[in-house]
């Protein structure tokens, strides 16, 4: 097996006394997706800001294509393009159009000319349909329209990877398949992902793997088919009840323990 694109080791990271990820080890390979899941307060959305660096760890070591990264590097906007982050609120800026959006990082952070940076930011717009929206502005555009815009900002840095957190929380249930589209198109195009979600469905159509987060702990990690059909861990099966089973026509693929 190749080295990982993405390494985490013996991470931890707490606020005041309150540790929130503990020992998390994970490894993740180039053009893998890895869906990590759990109830809210679990971790997923720290792990993903540790990686990108946003927090800062309290212990353990993040290595990216076999560099190590950390919060204090004196480069981290050249790392953070190298690791893209879309949020659960969009966080677009709302007095620039969507292609002044979409083509302010390559501009600030890689020095790209203008004429460039739209070129490639229109050939992205229209790759994922949205090329008609280019001179909107975000208020001009449905909840789903702006978050497929967050994420085609972030694939303008031509990340290696990419983290998502909770990227349909926010929307309405109608605007959610258009979101989980590009998602879907973006594990065609061969993009290594790490996704949190609360999507079930959708973690076991498109992941590779999938880890389930309980207390900050990584309590297991496996397939689709292991986690959503034979969990290990009797807290993996429990959560999975609750959420599936509270899904509408939710039938629980959960069918044994050991």
């Amino acid at each position: 097996m190749s080295d990982p694109i993405l390494s985490i080791r013996g991470l931890y990271k707490a606020y005041d006394q309150n540790l929130v990820l503990r020992n998390i080890n994970l490894d993740v390979a180039e053009h893998e997706v890895i869906c990590l899941i759990g109830a809210s307060g679990c971790g997923k959305s720290t792990l993903l800001r540790c990686i990108n660096l946003l927090e800062e760890v309290n212990a353990g070591a993040i290595v990216l294509d076999g560099m190590p990264i950390s919060s204090d590097a004196p480069n981290l906007n050249r790392i953070r393009q190298r690791v893209g982050m879309v949020f659960q609120s969009f966080n677009l800026f709302p007095h620039m159009t969507v292609i002044d959006n979409v083509t302010l990082a390559p501009r600030k952070v890689l020095g790209v000319k203008r004429s460039e940076a739209e070129s490639a930011g229109l050939a992205l717009l229209d790759r994922f349909g949205l090329v008609d929206k280019a001179r909107e502005y975000p208020d001009r555009l449905s909840g789903g329209q702006q978050q497929r815009v967050a994420i085609i900002r972030a694939l303008a840095l031509q990340p290696q990877v990419l983290l998502l957190d909770e990227v349909t929380s926010a929307l309405d249930p109608e605007m959610v398949g258009e979101v989980l589209e590009i998602i879907a198109e973006l594990k065609h195009l061969g993009m290594t992902m790490l996704l949190a979600t609360h999507q079930m469905a959708f973690a076991r159509q498109i992941a590779d793997r999938v880890a389930f987060l309980d207390a900050g702990v990584i309590l297991e990690i496996g397939s689709p088919e292991e986690i959503f059909t034979n969990p290990r861990e009797p807290r993996t099966r429990q959560f999975l009840e609750r959420i599936i089973g509270a899904e509408p026509g939710g039938a629980l693929p959960v069918t044994a323990t050991h």
